[in-house]
């Protein structure tokens, strides 16, 4: 087309395909800056076309000039090679797309063709085609399904191209003897299948692919079939990294295998034989829901699709057998433990994983297909709302849900698209920050966030209620409750069965423990009114702790928890009238026996989880200052000021918590509240401290007192369970020589008892309990050291005498109480002594012997240990804190968090897979911490794990089973310690 005719249809009939959806930038002068730019840049790298219609203005411009605003990745991407937007003069977007497909599935069968050009093509490739499609998206050119569409062609095409390229390349090495080159995969032996969102045709923006690679050893290609193994295994790994492997040209896509059968102990490919063996022996029914979409994709496509026909009997089963049934009940129980809990917020919510979300429609889809698809051949669809549209027609649900479902699951997909676009991150969680918020309502074609706000919850509420419905309402899922009989002293063998069927595994026992309660043996039900309650009450009890899998275990804590409450006729009337309390309770006792002892100990925490709006307000640090300052209240006695601290603390640690366990937050938001609580609890209680010793000792002249996080305080990492580490620092006028109060101390004396005067307030036990646990080992010179440190020591020992690890620990400092200007010194010292000049190679070869003697010392207990293991947190941590010490943190101002430091290690020190591994890895880590911390009180045993935290921890990572998080636990060190090798042995 030329120039002038595409300025002629600037009223925005484009080369988009049609008029361009108006979007508003977040900053308009920063949206003009960024057009002329580009317009200058098109024109100096050769495309006149494209330069002419940027620097002419109009709707096409401005649209270009919002989205490069609203989304880094691609404005990046256009920058970089403006030549993609100017191709649109020539040929329309849709026929873009299908060209460069075309294109891709040509690379291996250039003569030329080796693996570090295909590696460079396909990147280059996928760059193009990845930010015309979202190019579509956010014009309106597209709708969410052809957006996934797009994106899983050209995901067939990419792994496609690389399995033909990798086939020639053996067969021309000899390794192989290909029937026909011109068609790599015929008869080759190599099977890829695509699983998961890939194998449905369903990819999101920035979506991992997940695969299965299996071999036949016997196919005509495969010279020796003893050694098809090795040679498959090697390929499959060469297929990886040409896929995942970050070059300067970008990468192509993540690439995920843990999907394969039994994936801590095979090798990524393995034989068809082993494989079926292995399904019909071992399978699990997440694995039966897993292959439901399984697809061939590459490679040898015939021997793939006669592989699926043989495992067509164990994913469609003609009935049910009981281990399916209770799988599937598991779900559902899964389902109903996180759903109604209040209003949603929309801020941090993940719109995958959360209530409402994209998740809970697939998992409906596929547990109606594993119940009724072996009786009904429709129903093996792999795509959600091909399936969607099927159950409504055959009458599996209404056809209102069908039609309300199909339109949110489009909505959501859209919205997780364009969270995706903004910088081409895997996310599925809506940012916090306000402004970045409104850059995903933005480029959603919202005008403002309240807008966006009011849509995205009316979806979310619309899932979830037909989502309930959908679930109690599902065929052979349904069912009452039956006999239920406590009275006498003699078991009714109708309420027996009953029991049983419910989920009990002692019906005996069972009955027992509630015939005790009905005989008033506990102060809770003592009164003839609340025993009244409690019978109305007991059916929906016993449903909701044998919903929890461990039911027996779950009762037995309730017991615990009804025996020692002063009352009971209030919280039996509230559970009674509060379904979604109930549900919590249940979730607690099934799930977290360190909450299920929380409430035990301190009834009183469950009160706040009376508040409607307590999952939709985000535990920021305002909101709990704000609810602090409101408890305190006109407390002035200082017991009683530690005392409602205590009481505070714990109920807000109880609800940070419950936020954490229904999906209401991610981890790295609890790590920010557990510490925001902390900062405000102990500045708290050293405000008491301080005015209680002023008032028998005085003050000492120009005094100033500061307070130092360090360890996952300073890095605001804190779990439920955490120790808190501090730093107590002081300054006075270099003349004071004593305070002036009735009982005056010596100076530096005066902040010694200062500080042990915190440590009892915060440390001591008292009727309400501990604060926190203090400990003070990181102050200069340890244990041997004084309890405070006058702010010139501190400078001076820093400077002078520190050890190297004292300095790795100091990069997580962060004032968090006092002073403010001895804070700000405090700060400021903390920067200079972390930013002075070091050795890299002498910093981490100390860094390595540290490492080595923990490991040595202290070994990991086993492969959940997180903290421990090689290439665990500790690794992250080391590698996070010599990058702060040598300056290769990028980020300003540095932070002190692991994670933020990790994403943002300067390019020399490590290239970006490395940074986006390391970020992953701590991720993962910090996922699993938390909420093992939040639940448990001794370390993870997978053989004793509560089911209800299994499921809490799979729904955390987004995995099917535990066997397939431990395996992915296992690769993610085997990586980290790699590059801790790497980035630090190999420096030392």
């Amino acid at each position: 087309m030329p120039a002038d005719t595409a300025m002629k249809r600037e009223d925005g009939s484009t080369w988009l395909g049609q008029p361009a959806r108006a979007l508003s930038p977040l900053d308009a002068e920063r949206a003009r800056a960024e057009i002329a730019s580009l317009s200058e840049g098109a024109a100096d790298m050769g495309c006149p076309r494209l330069a002419g219609l940027l620097a002419g203005g109009g709707p096409l411009a401005g649209f270009l000039g919002a989205v490069f605003d609203l989304s880094s990745y691609l404005r990046d991407c256009a920058r970089r090679d403006p030549s993609i937007l100017e191709a649109l003069f020539d040929e329309p977007l849709a026929g873009r797309l299908e060209r460069l497909n075309r294109q891709i599935a040509a690379l291996p069968f250039a003569e030329d063709a080796s693996e570090a050009s295909v590696m460079a093509a396909l990147r280059r490739l996928k760059r193009e085609a990845h930010f015309l499609i979202g190019l579509g998206e956010v014009a309106g050119e597209a709708d969410a399904d052809t957006t996934v569409a797009r994106l899983s062609a050209l995901a067939d095409a990419c792994v496609g191209a690389a399995v033909d390229f990798l086939l020639r390349d053996a067969h021309r090495q000899g390794r192989l003897r290909l029937p026909d080159p011109e068609q790599p995969g015929k008869d080759c032996g190599w099977i890829v299948l695509a699983m998961g969102k890939l194998g449905a045709r369903e990819l999101n923006y920035s979506s991992d692919i997940d695969l299965i690679v299996l071999i036949d050893p016997h196919a005509p290609a495969v010279h020796e079939p003893v050694e098809a193994m090795d040679l498959f295994v090697r390929l499959t790994r060469r297929l990886v990294r040409l896929l995942q492997d970050r070059t300067g040209d970008g990468y192509v896509f993540r690439t995920d295998l843990r999907l394969r059968p039994d994936p801590g102990s095979t090798p990524l490919a393995m034989p068809v034989e082993a494989a079926l063996n292995y399904y019909e022996s071992r399978g699990q029914n997440w694995e039966r829901a897993a292959m439901i979409k399984a697809r061939p994709i590459a490679g040898d496509r015939q021997a793939a699709a006669a592989f699926l026909r043989e495992l067509q009997p164990y994913v469609w089963r003609k009935y049910l057998d009981y281990a399916a049934i209770a799988d599937v009940h598991s779900i559902k129980r899964q389902i109903h433990a996180h759903r109604g809990h209040g209003e949603v917020a929309v801020a941090g919510h993940n719109v995958k994983l959360g209530r409402g979300g994209i998740r809970e429609i697939e998992f409906f889809v596929q547990t109606q297909q594993l119940i009724a698809g072996g009786r009904f051949p429709e129903l093996r669809g792999r795509q959600t709302v091909a399936m969607l549209k099927e159950l409504a027609a055959r009458g599996w649900i209404t056809a209102e849900a069908g039609r309300a479902l199909v339109e949110q699951y489009w909505f959501l997909r859209r919205v997780e698209n364009v969270l995706q676009m903004v910088a081409d991150e895997q996310t599925h969680t809506l940012p916090e920050a306000p402004q970045e918020l409104q850059r995903v309502a933005l480029l959603l074609g919202y005008g403002h966030t309240e807008t966006f706000a009011a849509a995205f919850r009316q979806a979310l509420r619309t899932v979830e209620s037909h989502y309930a419905a959908l679930f109690e309402t599902a065929p052979q899922l349904s069912r009452g409750v039956g006999n239920l009989v406590f009275t006498g002293d003699v078991d009714d063998p109708g309420t027996l069965q009953t029991l049983s069927e419910l989920g009990f595994e002692r019906p005996s026992d069972i009955c027992r423990v509630i015939r005790g309660w009905h005989f008033g043996r506990y102060r809770a039900t003592q009164s003839a009114e609340a025993r009244e309650r409690l019978t109305e009450l007991t059916p929906a009890l016993l449903e909701a702790f044998g919903g929890t899998r461990r039911a027996d275990e779950a009762l037995l804590r309730f017991d615990q928890f009804l025996s020692g409450l002063p009352a009971g006729i209030q919280l039996f009337s509230l559970l009674q009238s509060n379904p979604r309390l109930l549900a919590l309770l249940a979730t607690i006792m099934g799930a977290a026996p360190r909450l299920a002892e929380v409430i035990t100990r301190r009834p009183h925490v469950f009160d706040g989880l009376l508040d409607p709006a307590l999952l939709s307000e985000l535990p920021s640090r305002a909101y709990l200052a704000e609810r602090l300052e409101s408890f305190l209240g006109a407390a002035r006695v200082y017991e009683e000021v530690l005392d409602r601290l205590r009481i505070f603390a714990a109920e807000q640690k109880f609800l940070i918590g419950m936020r954490l366990l229904t999906g209401s937050i991610d981890a790295a938001r609890a790590g920010e509240a557990f510490s925001d609580l902390a900062d405000l609890a102990i500045g708290a209680a050293f405000e008491a401290v301080e005015a209680a010793f002023a008032a028998v000792h005085g003050r000492v002249a120009g005094g100033r007192a500061a307070i130092l996080g360090m360890g996952k305080l300073g890095s605001r990492e804190l779990t439920a369970g955490s120790d808190v580490d501090l730093i107590l620092l002081y300054d006075h006028d270099p003349q004071a020589e004593e305070s002036d109060g009735g009982r005056p101390l010596a100076a530096s004396h005066y902040y010694a008892r200062l500080t042990q005067r915190l440590i009892a307030a915060v440390s001591a036990p008292t009727a309400e309990g501990v604060l926190y646990e203090l400990d003070l080992r990181l102050r200069p010179s340890g244990n041997k050291g004084p309890v405070a440190t006058h702010i010139d020591a501190f400078r001076n020992y820093q400077r002078k005498n520190a050890w190297t690890w004292e300095h790795m620990a100091l990069t997580r400092a962060r004032p968090v109480a006092g002073d403010a200007t001895l804070c700000d010194e405090a700060r400021a010292e903390v920067e200079a002594v972390v930013g002075l000049p070091r050795d890299m190679a002498a910093l981490a070869a100390d860094a390595v012997k540290m490492r080595d003697l923990i490991e040595k010392e202290k070994p990991a207990s086993g492969p959940w240990d997180l903290k421990l293991i090689p290439g665990g947190i500790i690794d992250l941590e080391f590698i996070a804190q010599v990058a702060s010490l040598s300056g290769r943190c990028t980020a300003s101002p540095r932070p002190t968090a692991t994670g933020a430091v990790l994403a943002s290690l300067s390019p020399d020190f490590a290239d970006a897979q490395t940074r986006e591994e390391l970020a992953r890895a701590h991720g993962l880590y910090m996922t699993l911490t938390q909420s093992i911390r939040l639940c448990l009180t001794g370390p993870f045993d997978p053989q004793d794990v509560p089911p209800g935290l299994a499921d809490i921890l799979l729904r955390g990572v987004d995995l099917p089973d535990l066997s397939v998080l431990e395996a992915h636990i296992a690769e993610t060190a085997r990586r980290v310690r790699g590059h801790f090798d790497r980035l630090l042995r190999d420096r030392g």
